[in-house]
């Protein structure tokens, strides 16, 4: 069985019920670790349909946002939301920000950078229109450490012999590779950390329903004979039993990067 090739974001409205809700779970910790001043001017690449844009407008009193996505089906329903009317959306590429240099004073990617061709060349655009002394950061699902959300789906496709879809660069969310790309972008004051989080469902069949709203899970088991996605949903079901309450819960696991520009 061979799975489609590419994952696609094109429904803010799918994305906001499935990733944009894990986000901003994995965000709140994210802009905790931050911890950054208000006032200051952000710029949120890839930013999708803007679920930690808003978070950042939410929480941290910004005297702008811009955000950018290549997608603009994610930007129609990023303009929607009422907590992000601050934000800027616009239609760019993470390798080539149309924004002049040093216009930010904080430049985040939130489960982006696996997804960016050239991981280093993003995280050099991001410090490229950051001022001296401003932030530089990201985080992203250990996808290749089993930290993904849906990595319980995933072992289950893998161990049938299918090959889920997953970021063309997932290698990038590594925490030694995350390391390596901010020292060589010559970033001061460089940290890392862990972020785990967990996302309880009603039940099984709300996590089923919601999996199935990812781009990568609904191409995979669109392409999979109907008996083969019957026996997929049985395995999962049986390899996460419900809590006393009905309740599926998962844990996911991300890995983050800081630093700062060059004084």
């Amino acid at each position: 069985m061979i799975a489609p090739q590419q994952i696609r974001f094109d429904d803010g409205a799918a994305y906001e019920r499935m990733m944009g809700t894990w986000s901003r779970i994995a965000g709140e910790v994210f802009l905790d670790w931050l911890a950054p001043h208000p006032g200051l001017r952000w710029i949120d690449v890839g930013c999708g349909n803007g679920a930690f844009t808003e978070l950042v407008a939410t929480r941290c009193a910004p005297a702008e946002i811009l955000g950018i996505d290549p997608s603009e089906g994610q930007l129609s329903f990023a303009r929607t939301r009422p907590g992000a009317r601050i934000a800027e959306f616009r239609r760019g590429d993470a390798l080539a920000l149309p924004v002049s240099a040093a216009r930010f004073d904080a430049a985040v990617m939130a489960l982006v950078i696996f997804f960016v061709p050239d991981p280093a060349a993003g995280v050099a655009e991001m410090a490229r229109v950051v001022r001296p002394g401003g932030t530089i950061a990201a985080y992203a699902w250990d996808v290749l450490g089993g930290g993904f959300p849906l990595e319980p789906v995933q072992a289950e496709m893998r161990a049938m012999g299918v090959t889920p879809l997953r970021p063309p660069r997932a290698d990038a969310a590594r925490m030694d590779a995350l390391r390596t790309m901010w020292a060589d972008a010559r970033l001061e004051g460089i940290e890392t950390r862990e972020i785990v989080v967990t996302r309880g469902f009603a039940d099984f069949e709300d996590f089923w329903t919601t999996t199935l709203l990812a781009a990568s899970m609904a191409q995979t088991v669109a392409a999979m004979a109907p008996a083969d996605a019957v026996l997929l949903k049985g395995r999962v079901r049986a390899r996460l039993p419900a809590d006393g309450a009905g309740r599926i819960v998962i844990t996911a696991r991300a890995n983050a990067v800081k630093g700062r520009a060059p004084a």
